[in-house]
């Protein structure tokens, strides 16, 4: 499959090569996502290019391979990396580091995170050369990493490497529109259900079989007890969580718990510094209603913001018992029915995600547009789920409203005119709103104020699909 997105990520990565390369840029995000995809994808337009990645062995193991990639990359030089390889790290710099005296030289230390229990000087030994070396070499050095916490341990004030990076570079899971151009066969309906089956990891959305059915997948993919999406999200829940609390809490949410009193009382002591570190892995997103600062309101509600983890712990967890003891064959259909309450937040989510696309575009009635959010009264009543908020001048105003209904046709007079019951709590002009309605398929009755949104406008990748029902 060819490479597909990260526009802005290539533009970024080009800008710090051509400009803002005499730094290290620093790359990261969560596992699966597709970090190294990209930096191959970049690299690949360039002359001279060492790719290591780190796999915890100790430092010498790493210097043997960093040696042998030297070697296998042709970079020029006399040594012999083979029979005389790098002896520690700033020999292995300082090479590399000749190498590139006339000609840019792109050393990419992937996984760097690994490196660090056998080599835990090294950030301080990178400080040090790059001290050293500034303008006195075109060696350009990119690191990468999958561990969350630590890639931003490396950046903060009292690390070595603080304000050394000149480009800081994370790496999201694919928005609705790129997961889609992975998936560009399928019928935008399929699309839709897919990322909120796989969320927006390019992997997960390659192992979907555009081909086959949807209970064909879901059996190949989670029906049997060594299944890739199972393994990963065994994987996610054992490497990426970070403690026991904090698995409590993801369990709770998934269970329906969204308030902060409710979490406390399911995991038994205050959940504040496992919800905190769980929001900055995002796989769970604290939210509020739109236009309230989020510091200071009272109405806050958590969620799972990974489209994935929400599926592994809401459907797949209430049959993995069976899906374990060799029946997923049995319980797959099952599954597959429950995916259309799954996938109300997904298709909510991406439905705001699309409305932050045509933000400039003057569709929401306004171009001044600073907020896209959910927004609620106190006890939950009135839940809108996408209200724009613009700000022509010092103060914050609602412009449009719209509801997103994970169906396959819905009524737009009808949900409208609950808009404008709803809206009236928001502002006082409900007839200066844009009204969007949104569904899976089709919307009928929808007179010519009415906005219409379905699956093929959120997830439209351009090409020709097949329409594989599910």
């Amino acid at each position: 499959m060819e490479f597909v997105g990260r526009e802005a990520e290539l533009d970024a990565l080009s800008d710090w090569w051509e400009h803002a390369a005499d730094r290290p840029a620093l790359v990261w995000g969560r596992r699966r996502v597709g970090k190294t995809a990209l930096i191959e994808h970049f690299a690949s337009g360039l002359p001279r290019v060492v790719f290591h990645t780190g796999v915890g062995d100790p430092m010498p193991g790493e210097l043997v391979r960093l040696s042998a990639g030297v070697a296998g990359a042709k970079v020029g030089g006399l040594r012999d990396m083979i029979d005389n390889p790098y002896r520690d790290w700033r020999d292995a710099l300082d090479h590399l580091a000749e190498l590139a005296v006339t000609e840019p030289l792109l050393l990419v230390l992937d996984e760097f995170p690994e490196l660090l229990p056998g080599s835990p000087t090294l950030p301080g030994i990178l400080r040090a050369f790059l001290d050293h070396t500034r303008d006195r070499t075109r060696l350009r050095i990119l690191i990468c990493g999958s561990s969350v916490r630590t890639m931003w341990s490396i950046q903060e004030t009292r690390a070595p490497l603080y304000g050394r990076f000149n480009l800081t570079l994370p790496v999201f899971p694919f928005r609705p529109h790129e997961a889609a151009a992975m998936l560009p066969r399928l019928a935008p309906e399929i699309r839709a259900l897919v990322y909120g089956i796989a969320g927006g990891m390019p992997l997960y959305l390659k192992w979907w079989r555009e081909e086959a059915t949807v209970q064909q997948n879901l059996l190949r993919l989670v029906g049997s007890s060594g299944s890739p999406l199972l393994t990963e999200g065994r994987l996610i829940m054992e490497t990426e969580i970070g403690s026991e609390q904090a698995t409590a809490a993801l369990h709770a949410i998934a269970g329906g718990a969204t308030r902060f009193n409710e979490i406390k009382d399911a995991v038994g002591s205050d959940p504040t510094r496992a919800l905190d570190r769980l929001i900055e892995a995002r796989l769970v997103e604290r939210m509020t209603p739109v236009d309230e600062d989020p510091d200071r309101s009272r109405r806050r509600i958590y969620q799972i913001a990974d489209n994935f983890l929400a599926f592994y712990l809401g459907p797949v967890r209430r049959h993995r018992t069976e899906i374990e003891r060799s029946r997923g064959e049995l319980v797959v259909p099952a599954l597959e029915r429950e995916l259309n309450d799954h996938m109300g937040p997904p298709f909510e989510a991406a439905f705001r995600e699309y409305l932050w696309r045509q933000a400039g575009s003057g569709l929401l009635g306004s171009t001044d547009i600073v907020a896209i959010g959910p927004w609620w009264r106190s006890g939950g009543q009135d839940q809108i789920d996408a209200v724009a908020l613009a700000q022509p001048e010092l103060t914050r105003i609602p412009v449009a409203v719209g509801e997103a209904k994970w169906a396959r046709s819905v009524d737009a007079a009808r949900i409208k005119a609950k808009l404008i019951a709803k809206a009236a709590a928001l502002t006082e002009d409900v007839d200066r709103l844009t009204y969007i309605v949104c569904a899976r398929n089709e919307i009928t009755r929808a007179d010519e104020d009415t906005v219409v949104v379905t699956a093929a406008d959120i997830f439209a990748c351009g090409s020709a699909y097949a329409d594989i029902a599910p």
